[in-house]
């Protein structure tokens, strides 16, 4: 598919540019806790394998989604958390939106029944694209965390999926 965008499954060899890309979100300040960009090992045990997908164009990853499990014990097995990173120079074009979606119905496919995500306040872009895909506020967490000694909320986002049969 050249000269068009696409999402594709994740590679272990897309590795180095989707940390590139997660290096940009870490630098902003409002993406994530980490400070850091984990090792391929560290990234890939924490990931679901099958919920991991890049938006492509040509050789170049966009930006990438994926699932992380909230819990290891099986009551939780359909609920699982939502990163996203798009890279700062395709920011605006619809790669989140894409990739979003994507995520989401690859999670029905996979019967999972909920998503979730945490948000900082400051990160608006991202509280928004939740919005438009049917996620919604739970709540607000305060104080969970600190970042560069800051104590600093999330956003608690849920999306319950019509199609696993939780209705």
């Amino acid at each position: 598919m050249k000269n068009s965008i696409y999402i594709d499954k994740m590679q272990k060899e897309d590795w180095e540019q989707v940390k590139a890309i997660y290096l940009e979100g870490i630098a902003t300040g409002n993406a994530t806790f980490q400070k850091e960009a984990p090792s391929w090992e560290e990234w890939d045990n924490g990931h679901i394998s099958n919920c991991r997908i890049v938006a492509r164009l040509e050789g170049t990853i966009l930006g990438w989604a994926a699932l992380s499990p909230v819990s290891s014990r099986v009551v939780y097995s359909g609920v699982a958390e939502v990163s996203i990173y798009v890279s700062q120079t395709s920011s605006g074009k619809g790669i989140g939106s894409k990739l979003l979606q994507a995520l989401i119905d690859i999670s029905e496919e996979r019967g999972f029944w909920m998503l979730q995500s945490s948000i900082f306040p400051e990160n608006a872009t991202s509280l928004q694209l939740h919005i438009k895909y049917g996620f919604r506020e739970v709540g607000r967490r305060e104080r969970i965390g600190k970042l560069d000694g800051n104590w600093r909320d999330t956003i608690l986002l849920e999306r319950r999926s019509s199609k696993v049969g939780i209705n």
